[in-house]
């Protein structure tokens, strides 16, 4: 049975061909706080490449360290994958380990940056640009305090060719705080989200809160002895203890009730409210508190760190677009950072960023690049780089 492919597997069995520092210390854009992200690449033995067993990558919990076995990473630098065209380009100070064999792949390096960067690396600028805007909804939802809603939230009675949330009904007509609960629901024919609503007045009697706890249980007892019903077994709007379904509540209703009102339910409302909260409180688990009191301390609404890496995208794919290759530790890493401070207008950073895709577009257009990488090239060199590892000759 061949070994599981795992992180202290390729260490301790001398399968790496390359590690390396990457992100923000590469660039020269960390902070005290920046955590440290380290790439790689690794090959698989030689047992594990002629059998039908193939691990692309292997990476530690929180994703800090990734390592890409040879045949991926050379798939990757087919697509002129950003993260990718980093590695081969990372500063020297930031190699911690190159074994012989990789300087086969290097010395060719130049040949893979293609065309292809144009949407690649651009495309990568412009989810930069979606992400710091999505961080600021979150801080909304937060400026808002934000609540868990209920399904009444989502009800609305007609009156005329008006409505009224359903809450502020049952106020505004004097019917006790814990209506819903003695309510029957039936659909209304042929009327999509339509609901006809009844009311049980005597179960309310003998089981509101709102009324006096003496009085309600002599009413419970004159029902009793005299072989009435305590009410008419509406099961209410909504459950009260289950906040997970969507759905609302039918009941069986005599013959001659009368309706109180005619309503509608948003069900498609409440399940993306569900959703949105869900998704808030998974954010408020997970976000990074010291990036998050940064954002919210320069109080522009926008994340400034994606915007740094944007503008850190856009400048580096002028640069190949212009001929100038892949320039991973930055000149200007101050000013990059006091982007992320929100030391400079971050809207008028997605203005210029939303530019300057147009200008590098162009750019890319008419530069002499090629379209895309060689693949012959790069099968040429898996071949030889693999025959050198496992024959030693390197």
């Amino acid at each position: 049975m061949k070994a599981e492919i795992t992180l202290e597997y390729i260490r301790e069995n001398g399968l790496i061909l390359l590690e390396a520092i990457s992100g923000s210390r590469a660039y020269g854009t960390s902070t005290p706080e920046s955590d440290t992200d380290y790439r790689g690449v690794f090959i698989l033995p030689e047992d594990h490449i002629l059998g039908t067993k193939y691990t692309e990558q292997v990476s530690d919990s929180t994703n800090d360290t990734t390592f890409y076995e040879l045949k991926r990473f050379l798939q990757l630098v087919e697509q002129n994958n950003p993260n990718i065209l980093e590695l081969l380009n990372i500063p020297d100070d930031c190699i911690i380990y190159k074994h012989p064999s990789f300087d086969y792949i290097l010395e060719h390096r130049d040949k893979f940056i293609t065309k292809l960067c144009k949407n690649s690396i651009g495309g990568y600028a412009r989810q930069q640009i979606s992400k710091a805007g999505g961080l600021n909804k979150k801080q909304n939802w937060e400026k808002d305090k934000v609540t868990r809603k209920d399904i009444l939230d989502f009800c609305y009675v007609i009156e005329g060719n008006k409505t009224r949330p359903i809450k502020d009904w049952f106020q505004l007509y004097g019917y006790v705080s814990d209506a819903q609960v003695f309510c029957g629901v039936v659909n209304v024919p042929n009327a999509r989200d339509m609901y006809t609503l009844y009311y049980d007045g005597l179960s309310s009697n003998c089981f509101s809160s709102d009324y006096n706890k003496v009085e309600r249980q002599k009413l419970i007892d004159f029902q009793i002895n005299t072989a009435s019903k305590l009410g008419l077994g509406y099961k209410g709007i909504m459950k009260t203890d289950e906040k997970s379904s969507n759905q609302l509540r039918l009941s069986s209703i005599p013959k001659d009730e009368k309706p109180i009102a005619i309503f509608s339910y948003n069900q498609d409302g409440y399940s993306q409210h569900c959703k949105d909260f869900r998704e808030y409180e998974d954010w408020l688990t997970k976000r990074n508190t010291a990036r998050y009191t940064d954002v919210k301390s320069h109080g522009q609404g926008l994340d400034g760190k994606n915007l740094m890496h944007c503008k850190r995208l856009l400048e580096m794919a002028r640069e190949i677009g212009s001929g100038q290759g892949i320039n991973v530790r930055r000149p200007n890493a101050e000013a990059l950072l006091d982007i992320r401070r929100g030391k400079v207008s971050l809207p008028d950073l997605v203005v210029w960023a939303e530019n300057e895709i147009k200008v590098i577009d162009e750019i890319f257009d008419n530069s002499d690049l090629p379209s895309e990488v060689d693949t012959k090239l790069l099968d040429e060199l898996c071949v030889k780089v693999r025959k050198a590892f496992y024959s030693g000759n390197s």
